[in-house]
């Protein structure tokens, strides 16, 4: 899996959120996708990475303004991922 963490600016309120995730469904097969206008982020969980110049265009053709885009592996982290961790 695949953590992409995305900058955004503009995002003002929970339907700009919606119309950010929705950009980034119809353009992408994601896990999961979830944007933040107050950290002014989305986050987007994948199994494989994703374009970042498509991901900039997607959202960007929103009006909203992209910034930094980060990627890093990821995994899911549950209850017990503590006590067994490989050493």
């Amino acid at each position: 899996m695949i953590k992409t963490t995305v900058e955004v600016n503009g995002m003002m309120c929970g339907m700009c959120e919606s119309h950010v995730n929705e950009a980034v469904r119809k353009n992408f097969t994601v896990k999961k996708v979830q944007s933040s206008h107050t950290k002014g982020k989305t986050e987007i969980l994948s199994e494989e990475a994703l374009d970042q110049e498509k991901l900039k265009d997607a959202i960007g053709q929103t009006g909203y303004e992209v910034g930094r885009i980060r990627s890093e592996p990821y995994q899911k982290k549950g209850f017990f991922s503590g006590f067994f961790s490989k050493k």
